[in-house]
């Protein structure tokens, strides 16, 4: 399994949005789409907003307005990434060329036991209720 993650190069680009060769798919699959995946994005998309508002640190002034500054932003730079967050995942699984709806896929686990019992009473869903079961805004 070491051979199929990427070198430290290769995962700071993929972070930020490159490809990462076809060898490495099952692992972009578990970074995108199992335990974890929302953290993993979080942390992310927290370092670049950090970088560009630290320099204001720089300039003369108060705490208060330091504070006033970069607060606002970057809190609603998180908001953002937080609302977005499966949106990108389904990107990025889309862009490695696997499925989009692996980012369900947490809660499909958590939820099994309700679609086991749903089974045993009614029987199966039909086919048609197939496109219903993801939550793609799509």
């Amino acid at each position: 399994m070491a051979k199929d993650r990427p070198n430290p190069i290769q995962y700071l680009t993929y972070a930020y949005g490159r490809r990462l060769p076809d060898s490495m798919r099952e692992w972009v699959a578990h970074d995108l789409a199992d335990y974890g995946a929302v953290r993993r994005h979080m942390v992310r998309m927290a370092i670049p907003p950090l970088l560009v508002l630290a320099p204001l640190w720089l300039l003369p002034a108060s705490l208060y307005v330091h504070m006033e500054m970069t607060v606002p932003i970057y809190i609603w730079a998180l908001l953002m990434a937080l609302a977005l967050n499966k949106v990108w995942r389904r990107h990025r699984l889309a862009q490695h060329n696997l499925d989009p709806n692996l980012v369900d896929e947490i809660k499909y686990k958590k939820e099994a036991h309700i679609h086991e019992d749903y089974i045993r009473r009614f029987g199966p869903r039909p086919e048609s209720a197939r496109f219903q079961a993801n939550s793609s805004p799509f």
